[in-house]
């Protein structure tokens, strides 16, 4: 990570009183930034987890969550939950004081969605400050909250081809194993006891419990074959990753 990085992060640490770090429910640990959130306490700041996308995980895996994230709020914008608890617990956090709350997060685990629900129909600024890839918008939610509209995006280490993956930085193509990370990712839905949102996304039955297992019977079930008829796990191992990616398979 660069000096300009840790420029954008260190001042968004600094003006802000309150920083929600965004988490992907399905992969809490892989998109938590633990240097991130060791500066932020250093200096002293309120850091509030949001978990996202709460309702494609089982309820006893957010228990755990809830547990071990403290403070922790989860939302869903599919569903539409959790932007009023979240407001309730960012007020009860302020305790009556006003508060600048940044957002930030790896990409595509939902920063945008929970920017967008706090500001609900709200959009003029209070202020405008050059210093980002883009001026820093803040825009006042409430008496007590001004919301900096502009999320600090994490990069992941470059070395990290799994995780590039996952979160949608590396793109499917560029991988040097792609059947890893495809059986990481039916792993998630295996885990979460979801394997019909897989049948339903492809059209078919699967036989098997395993990710090695379905990875070879999607890429047979969808005519994805080397010669002899063997099937071409990489090939269906990177439409897995694209499809991923790209939010059809949730």
């Amino acid at each position: 990570m660069g000096k300009n990085f840790w420029k954008i992060i260190n001042d968004l640490i600094s003006e802000s009183d309150l920083i929600i770090e965004v988490l992907d429910a399905r992969l809490v640990e892989a998109t938590r930034n633990k240097e991130i959130e060791d500066k932020i306490q250093r200096a002293g700041k309120k850091l509030l987890y949001v978990i996202t996308k709460c309702d494609l995980v089982k309820k006893e895996t957010l228990e755990q969550e809830k547990k071990r994230l403290k403070p922790c709020v989860f939302v869903s914008a599919k569903e539409h939950y959790g932007t009023m608890i979240l407001l309730q617990k960012i007020m009860e956090l302020a305790k009556g004081k006003q508060v600048i709350v940044a957002v930030v997060g790896y990409p595509n685990v939902g920063k945008s969605s929970v920017i967008n629900a706090l500001k609900g129909k709200k959009s003029a600024g209070v202020s405008s400050k050059a210093g980002f890839t883009k001026a820093k918008q803040k825009v006042s939610i409430n008496e007590v909250i001004t919301l900096m509209d502009t999320p600090g995006v994490f990069s992941y280490q470059e070395d990290d081809e799994q995780g590039l993956a996952l979160i949608g930085s590396k793109d499917a193509h560029q991988l040097k194993d792609p059947e890893g990370v495809a059986y990481a990712i039916l792993d998630l839905f295996i885990k979460n006891e979801r394997k019909q949102a897989l049948e339903d996304y492809y059209t078919l039955s699967l036989e098997h419990d395993s990710p090695e297992d379905i990875l070879e019977e999607l890429a047979l079930k969808k005519k994805k074959l080397r010669k002899g008829n063997t099937p071409d796990t990489e090939t269906m191992a990177r439409i897995v990753i694209s499809d991923w990616q790209r939010g059809y398979l949730q």
